[in-house]
């Protein structure tokens, strides 16, 4: 999941401060569970007993919970960055091969796209896993610790999965193992779809990840009818399915202003134009976009000053100051609004000393929303996937490139808690050095996986 900048069906797994989760580029801010007791209180009852189909496709998962683990080990040790993730796809491709598909390479610069073909016609599925890691360095002790380096805008970096994007691609492969095993009674198609660079990449390198990746026709070759998505998170209880409709993760911009100062001596304040007192008066002004400007009964929104850069000596007033930030909105109309209120207080606040400020909007990810009717038909799997521990969860405002998929095709993104239940309250977040993953989650993100996609088939169109 990332901060970052800037939908037939997919399943995914997602940035963070979660932008990131980027993208979830910062790391994601997750709200506690409402107390609402599971899914089943706001849907029709899940069935009590799984179908034939669904009975083989637990059991070829129970099969290969240890090769799961091992998947997710391997990667974790070997973790690339956003549009490095060169043996990451290898390995993917590797173990796809051994299930007998053919999968696609090089989609998108390293992603890989494969096709199960069910013995019988029907809607198409697809699900969905980001690859790449971040730029952190591992501090959590564990026998498969990733000791790997790479460079990050010019410097050398430790490189970890620190927003569990090992984990999702080690799911959706052990889902895909159960589904090729059971893929003669399959009504449809299932397409496997391994993402790269969810956490957001230079400008430069722009368009990438899940943006590319559409541009690149992944969602109409088979054509795709609606999308399902899963992130871990370290801010629920292990093996916790959580779900929202509507929006559910936030649009993410950011913003650089440019107050321009006239340079004077500190003793002589007349004799200049400060940018760190109007910067200063542009930082709070800007706090009344939430507080008063916009209707929060209808959604939420963020706006957050990261970067306050200005001066290099006691005694000098500069000559420019410069202001960076990120906007979190959860509606387009909000977000066009938000927009134009920071370019307006910046301009005005700067007119009002003498001066002018350059402001520049960096548009990210969009809104994350998932399709209600999807959901409404989708929460009775959930329930049998994970009896007793599906909870509706409220939104948050990190922000995921899954939502270029969901975009263009019905979407449903879901979260997996992968926290030990006594270490909620105090777990370092996704994108911390010290995110940890509680591995017995893994078989239930798994088996949700491979449930939404069997059943959505199972149900038609």
């Amino acid at each position: 999941m990332t901060s970052a900048l800037r939908p037939s069906v997919v399943l995914s797994a997602v940035c963070l401060p979660l932008a990131a989760c980027a993208s979830l580029h910062d790391a994601p801010s997750v709200a506690s569970l409402p107390p609402t007791a599971s899914a089943a209180s706001s849907s029709a009852a899940a069935p009590s007993v799984a179908s034939p189909l669904g009975a083989a496709i637990d059991a070829r998962l129970k099969t290969t919970e240890a090769k799961l683990i091992e998947w997710r080990r391997h990667l974790h040790q070997h973790p690339e960055l956003s549009n490095r993730e060169v043996e990451t796809s290898k390995f993917v491709a590797e173990r796809l091969r051994e299930m007998g598909l053919e999968p696609r390479t090089g989609v998108a610069k390293h992603g890989v796209v494969a096709v199960i073909r069910g013995g019988k016609p029907g809607p198409v599925v697809a699900l969905r896993a980001d690859m790449d890691a971040l730029p952190v360095k591992e501090e959590v002790d564990v026998p498969f610790k990733s000791t790997a380096t790479s460079t990050y805008d010019g410097k050398t970096v430790g490189v970890m999965h620190a927003c569990g994007h090992d984990t999702h691609v080690a799911m959706l492969l052990s889902a895909a193992d159960a589904l090729v095993s059971v893929k003669n009674e399959l009504t449809g198609t299932v397409v496997l779809i391994f993402q790269p660079a969810e956490e957001g990449v230079p400008r430069d390198e722009y368009p990438a990840g899940a943006e590319l990746m559409v541009s690149e026709g992944v969602l109409e070759n088979p054509k795709v009818d609606a999308i399902f998505g899963l992130h871990v998170f370290a801010s629920q209880p292990a093996g916790v399915v959580g779900w929202c409709k509507g929006p559910m993760l936030a649009a993410a911009d950011k913003f650089e202003i440019i107050v321009n100062g006239h340079q004077t001596h500190g003793s002589k304040p007349w004799a200049g134009i400060d940018p760190i007192v109007i910067g200063s008066e542009i930082v709070s002004t800007l706090q009344t976009i939430v507080s008063r400007d916009l209707d929060l009964t209808h959604e939420p929104a963020v706006v957050t000053v990261g970067v306050f850069d200005s001066g290099v000596r006691n005694n000098i007033i500069p000559d420019k100051a410069r202001l960076v930030g990120t906007l979190r909105t959860f509606d387009d109309a909000m977000r066009k609004e938000v927009h134009e209120r920071v370019t307006l207080i910046a301009q005005s606040v700067a007119a009002a000393h003498g001066t002018t400020a350059d402001v520049h909007i960096e548009t990210g990810y969009p809104v994350t929303a998932n399709d209600v009717a999807l959901v409404d038909r989708m929460l009775p799997t959930l329930e049998r996937a994970a009896p007793g521990s599906v909870k509706p969860i409220r939104k948050i405002t990190g922000a995921e490139d899954f939502s270029f998929f969901a975009r263009k095709v019905p979407g449903m993104f879901v979260c997996l808690g992968i926290t030990p239940l006594a270490d909620v309250e105090k777990a370092d977040s996704n994108h911390s050095p010290r995110f940890y993953v509680d591995e017995s989650a893994l078989p239930t993100g798994a088996r949700v996986m491979a449930h939404l996609a069997a059943d959505y088939l199972a149900g038609g169109r």
